[in-house]
């Protein structure tokens, strides 16, 4: 029996960002309608471009490539930081939900980060 080869999907780091960017999808939805083309686009997008860049980067075979789509990834994660504090300053989340997608922003980090070194390591 042939051993099933791994797709990006089976990487634990990207199972949790992708779970971000659903939750992240459902916050957004809350915000006012003024802000469909701001705030909410900005979150949305860069939530998205953390699973993209982890899914794209996985298929490189290239290590530096996969490294620097793994830091775009960590990019990305770092401005969704960024508006996750400002949706929280603006009033558009409470501010234990900001805290508990901060949480989950900073573990993501940590992931993406762990993913980074090992891929450094490797020859």
């Amino acid at each position: 029996m042939s051993k099933k080869p791994l797709v990006f999907t089976d990487l634990f780091v990207w199972q949790k960002a992708h779970a971000l960017v659903l939750k992240i999808y459902t916050v957004t939805k809350t915000f006012p309608q003024g802000e469909l083309y701001g705030l909410v686009s900005q979150m949305n997008r860069a939530a998205v471009s953390i699973t993209a860049n982890i899914a794209e980067g996985f298929v490189r075979k290239n290590k530096k490539e996969k490294i620097q789509f793994y830091f775009i990834a960590l990019g990305a994660n770092t401005e969704l930081h960024n508006h996750i504090l400002i949706a929280r300053d603006l009033k558009y989340i409470k501010p234990e939900q900001a805290d508990q997608l901060i949480n989950e922003v900073i573990e993501s980090s940590k992931l993406i980060n762990s993913l980074i070194s090992s891929c450094k390591s490797l020859n």
